[in-house]
């Protein structure tokens, strides 16, 4: 039996296993002695914790074929079930301790994107990076319990902050982004409506499809009416 696949280059092998899923590195965070740290399956704190998600669309055909092959189509949480035999192997190979957003306990996975990748919230709540624009996600972290290289995000201007339009604002039919924040309420009200119905549910939130950054990396009208479906109205 060997041991975990542990290498000086251990993050080119991780993009290596993780590629054929369309699963990116999204970033590393390195925590101090003095930090809160998760906690690894062996009990320790971990050193390192490296960020996995989504850029654009890059995992949805690799997922929809997994669906295609599951004979409850992935269950009543596909996308968690999907990322987490993807990653999970992929933990145990690299001997690292997998982490889940759908799973306690919490972890701070917003906090730790901001971290590493330097980004900030958007109107709507999710945080906007300066390539991907609203199109990217996290689909789960790797703890580990050394140290990994974290290379500094390029520091880059809010891109809320450079948008002169700010066409999300205008385009939301409920009114639900407003200077306080996104209102979760009158967001959902409006998607029971048939006009909900027909319009974010069917092809995704409008604010966010007029999002002019990152367009390129728009998700699939399937893609976008799977997690509208996923939500609880």
């Amino acid at each position: 039996m060997t041991g975990p696949m542990i290498s000086n280059d251990v993050l080119s092998e991780l993009r290596a296993a993780l590629a054929p899923h369309g699963v990116f590195l999204r970033g590393v965070v390195g925590f101090a002695d003095d930090e809160t740290a998760p906690v690894l399956r062996d009990g320790r704190a971990a050193r390192s914790v490296v960020l996995l998600g989504n850029v654009g669309g890059s995992i949805w055909p690799v997922f929809e074929r997994w669906r295609e092959g599951s004979p409850d189509r992935g269950g009543e949480n596909p996308l968690d079930t999907w990322s987490k035999t993807v990653i999970e192997p992929v933990a145990d190979l690299f001997g690292a301790t997998a982490y889940f957003p759908s799973d306690p306990p919490w972890q701070p996975f917003q906090q730790w994107a901001r971290r590493a990748e330097r980004l900030k919230a958007s109107p709507l709540g999710i945080l906007i990076h300066p390539e991907y624009g609203l199109w990217h996600g996290y689909r789960g972290a790797l703890g580990f319990a050394h140290v990994l290289p974290a290379a500094a995000p390029a520091v880059d201007a809010h891109p809320c902050d450079h948008c002169p339009d700010k066409p999300c604002l205008s385009s939301c039919p409920a009114d639900a982004i407003l200077p306080s924040g996104f209102q979760i309420k009158p967001c959902r009200a409006h998607l029971r409506t048939r006009e909900g119905q027909t319009g974010c549910m069917a092809g995704g939130c409008l604010a966010r499809n007029a999002c002019p950054v990152g367009a390129e990396y728009r998700y699939s009208t399937e893609q976008l009416r799977f997690h509208m479906a996923a939500l609880s109205l």
